[in-house]
Protein backbone atom coordinates (compact mmCIF):
# COMPACT_ATOMS: atom_id res chain seq x y z
CA UNK A 1 0.00 0.00 0.00
CA UNK A 2 1.12 3.22 -0.90
CA UNK A 3 0.68 6.31 1.21
CA UNK A 4 1.26 9.58 0.45
CA UNK A 5 0.67 13.25 1.80
CA UNK A 6 0.49 16.18 0.09
CA UNK A 7 1.04 19.33 1.46
CA UNK A 8 1.66 22.98 1.32
CA UNK A 9 5.09 24.28 2.60
CA UNK A 10 4.98 24.67 6.58
CA UNK A 11 1.91 23.47 6.44
CA UNK A 12 1.10 23.85 10.48
CA UNK A 13 -1.08 20.55 10.30
CA UNK A 14 1.32 18.35 8.84
CA UNK A 15 3.32 17.27 12.09
CA UNK A 16 -0.45 16.36 13.87
CA UNK A 17 -0.93 14.00 10.47
CA UNK A 18 2.15 12.66 10.29
CA UNK A 19 2.07 11.89 14.45
CA UNK A 20 -1.01 10.39 14.21
CA UNK A 21 -0.51 8.32 10.88
CA UNK A 22 2.66 6.85 12.35
CA UNK A 23 0.56 5.43 15.47
CA UNK A 24 -2.01 4.12 12.96
CA UNK A 25 0.81 2.74 10.97
CA UNK A 26 2.54 1.22 13.87
CA UNK A 27 3.38 -2.46 12.84
CA UNK A 28 2.09 -1.93 9.37
CA UNK A 29 5.65 -1.97 7.64
CA UNK A 30 3.89 -3.10 4.56
CA UNK A 31 3.06 0.91 4.13
CA UNK A 32 5.26 3.25 1.80
CA UNK A 33 4.81 6.92 2.79
CA UNK A 34 6.19 9.82 0.54
CA UNK A 35 5.73 13.18 1.59
CA UNK A 36 5.11 16.25 -1.43
CA UNK A 37 5.16 19.57 -0.97
CA UNK A 38 2.46 21.14 -3.53
CA UNK A 39 3.48 24.97 -4.73
CA UNK A 40 0.59 25.57 -7.11
CA UNK A 41 -3.09 25.18 -7.71
CA UNK A 42 -2.53 23.26 -11.36
CA UNK A 43 -0.13 20.86 -9.16
CA UNK A 44 -2.97 20.81 -6.86
CA UNK A 45 -5.28 19.40 -9.17
CA UNK A 46 -3.36 17.36 -11.30
CA UNK A 47 -2.58 15.23 -7.83
CA UNK A 48 -5.89 15.11 -6.05
CA UNK A 49 -5.03 17.90 -3.49
CA UNK A 50 -7.92 18.68 -1.57
CA UNK A 51 -6.29 21.54 1.03
CA UNK A 52 -3.26 20.66 3.20
CA UNK A 53 -2.31 18.00 4.66
CA UNK A 54 -3.81 16.20 1.88
CA UNK A 55 -3.87 12.08 2.56
CA UNK A 56 -4.01 9.79 -0.85
CA UNK A 57 -4.14 5.76 -0.11
CA UNK A 58 -2.87 4.07 -3.08
CA UNK A 59 -3.88 7.58 -5.13
CA UNK A 60 -7.02 8.48 -3.51
CA UNK A 61 -8.38 10.71 -1.22
CA UNK A 62 -10.47 8.50 1.53
CA UNK A 63 -11.67 11.71 3.07
CA UNK A 64 -12.27 13.82 0.32
CA UNK A 65 -16.19 14.70 -0.07
CA UNK A 66 -18.21 14.91 -2.91
CA UNK A 67 -17.47 18.02 -5.61
CA UNK A 68 -14.60 19.02 -3.32
CA UNK A 69 -12.68 21.17 -5.43
CA UNK A 70 -8.57 20.81 -5.61
CA UNK A 71 -7.24 23.45 -3.54
CA UNK A 72 -3.88 25.18 -1.38
CA UNK A 73 -5.86 26.45 1.65
CA UNK A 74 -5.55 24.34 4.92
CA UNK A 75 -8.27 21.79 4.83
CA UNK A 76 -10.35 20.53 8.19
CA UNK A 77 -11.30 16.86 8.81
CA UNK A 78 -14.65 16.21 10.15
CA UNK A 79 -15.33 13.83 13.03
CA UNK A 80 -16.99 13.58 16.06
CA UNK A 81 -15.55 15.68 18.21
CA UNK A 82 -15.81 18.53 15.86
CA UNK A 83 -13.07 19.55 13.46
CA UNK A 84 -9.51 18.84 12.90
CA UNK A 85 -5.96 19.25 10.78
CA UNK A 86 -6.20 15.95 10.60
CA UNK A 87 -8.12 12.47 10.97
CA UNK A 88 -8.25 11.01 13.97
CA UNK A 89 -6.03 7.58 14.27
CA UNK A 90 -9.34 5.42 14.60
CA UNK A 91 -10.27 7.18 11.21
CA UNK A 92 -6.53 6.57 9.50
CA UNK A 93 -6.82 2.79 10.84
CA UNK A 94 -10.29 2.56 9.46
CA UNK A 95 -9.46 3.52 5.62
CA UNK A 96 -5.94 1.83 5.78
CA UNK A 97 -8.02 -1.45 6.89
CA UNK A 98 -10.20 -0.74 3.98
CA UNK A 99 -7.06 0.09 1.61
CA UNK A 100 -5.98 -3.18 2.38
CA UNK A 101 -8.80 -5.45 1.84
CA UNK A 102 -9.49 -3.41 -1.35
CA UNK A 103 -5.73 -4.90 -2.49
CA UNK A 104 -7.00 -8.87 -2.11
Amino acid sequence: MDVTLLTVPDCPNLPLLEARLAEALSGRPDVHITCQVVTDHNQAQALGMHGSPTILVDGLDPFAEPGQPAGLACRLYRNAGGVSGAPSVAELRAVLAAGERDDT
